[in-house]
């Protein structure tokens, strides 16, 4: 194993057995084959090919977790098996890549946690199959974390609601097939919302395409609602009890976040420890030079620190547990985290870090969106420091 390498830098875990290798094996193998040879591509061409969903799921990463009725996998499956899939995608150094690939993991859960028996046979077995696409809805352009003041609003009438209001930020959303979302459908605050799921097909339905930053391969969308009809089966849950599945979609996601940021951390280190072994400097190995034999044992320290508090966390997750501060404390350590190694690393690449076509560039142009998307630090610290009685 090579010092400083992906895997150097992973610290072994008590929680993790030969199930969870051989899934590493496996999905590793789908990354080295399938995704790291065309990222770069990908990436300038600003999407992947819709074929990729059907490749995932033919090696069970879309499958993971959900219901065996729904052509889902739990039996033998843990919180660590999901982390690993997160670990493991993100060694093709691209945040887009796993937010568009996996965007099922925050759109399907509040069908398959509140929607009737119906919906869920309808939705889930085709998007487990790779075949259609669902994105979540909950941003608005008055506001992303303030989620109780959402103002999309749905009306009953008689066997649909009418919905009108306008989404952004919406990962997928451009080409998703279904959306899971949010409105008002009852009065201001935490206690009037709704989840509905709208054919993005449906009239009334507006898309555009936001530029973005980083996550370049991963469509971003706005989407307007004009009195869209959506049917009243299409309820998910009981009308007004949204706000409870939207609490509980973003604890799993930001624990998801957290595995990707470390990870990202983690190919970082990878990649500037290989620079610096081969390039010279002042007729010696740049990893000869103290200050940069520092650098990365700064980058080494801090992703250790945050995989120790990761690892705690899932096995808090997988015993039943919902430990709401510790959870957003510790997408803040992750992402904080990748924004060190992410900038040291770049020091350490010099020039070469700052051209195109490399993990270390592309994950440095994706730093703010794991800081920002799935709750802000400013958010996250303060959300933490309520649910410890402040």
């Amino acid at each position: 194993m090579k010092p400083f390498s992906f895997d150097a830098t992973r610290l072994p875990s008590p929680h993790m057995n030969a199930s969870h290798e051989a899934w590493r094996q496996t999905v590793r193998a789908f990354v080295d084959k399938e995704l790291s040879p065309h990222v770069n591509a990908w990436d300038e061409e600003g999407k992947f090919p819709r074929e990729l969903y059907r490749r995932a799921a033919s090696v069970g990463l879309l499958s993971l977790g959900y219901p065996e009725e729904y052509g889902g996998v739990r039996e033998g499956v843990d919180t660590f098996h999901s982390l690993i899939a997160s670990e493991e995608l993100a060694r093709a150094g691209s945040g887009g890549l796993i937010a568009g690939l996996m965007t099922h993991s925050i759109g399907l859960p509040p069908v398959l946690a509140l929607g009737s028996d119906a919906l869920k046979a309808r939705i889930a077995p085709d998007v487990l199959k790779g075949l259609k696409l669902i994105a979540l809805c909950v941003t608005e352009p008055s506001g992303g974390s303030d989620v109780a003041n959402i103002r999309t609003r749905a009306v009953r009438d008689g066997d649909h609601y009418v919905v009108n209001g306008e989404k952004t930020y919406i990962t997928t959303g451009y080409r998703a097939d279904y959306l899971t979302v949010a409105v008002r459908t009852g009065v201001p605050g935490a206690g009037g919302l709704s989840f509905l799921l709208i054919e993005a097909d449906s009239p009334g339905v507006t898309r555009a395409k936001l530029p973005k930053m980083g996550w370049w391969m991963s469509d971003t969308a706005s989407i307007s609602f004009s009195d869209v009809r959506v049917p009243a089966e299409n309820l998910i849950g009981a009308e007004n009890s949204g706000f409870a599945g939207i609490v509980a979609n973003f604890n799993n996601e930001r624990l998801g976040m957290a595995a990707q940021a470390i990870a990202f951390s983690r190919v970082c280190i990878e990649d500037a420890a290989e620079w610096a072994m081969e390039r010279e400097t002042f007729g010696k190995k740049l990893i000869k030079h103290q200050v940069i034999r520092h650098k990365l044992s700064e980058m080494v320290r801090h992703v250790h620190a945050s995989s120790a508090f990761l690892d705690n966390c899932a096995w808090r997750v997988m015993r039943g547990e919902t430990p709401i501060a510790e959870l957003s404390l510790l997408k803040v350590q992750a992402t904080r985290t990748m924004e060190f190694c992410a900038r040291e690393a770049m020091q350490i690449l010099g020039g070469a870090g700052f051209i195109r076509g490399q993990r270390i560039e592309r994950i440095y142009r994706e730093v703010r969106v794991m800081a920002i998307g799935g709750g802000s630090e400013e958010i996250m610290l303060d959300l933490a420091a309520r649910q410890m009685g402040a």
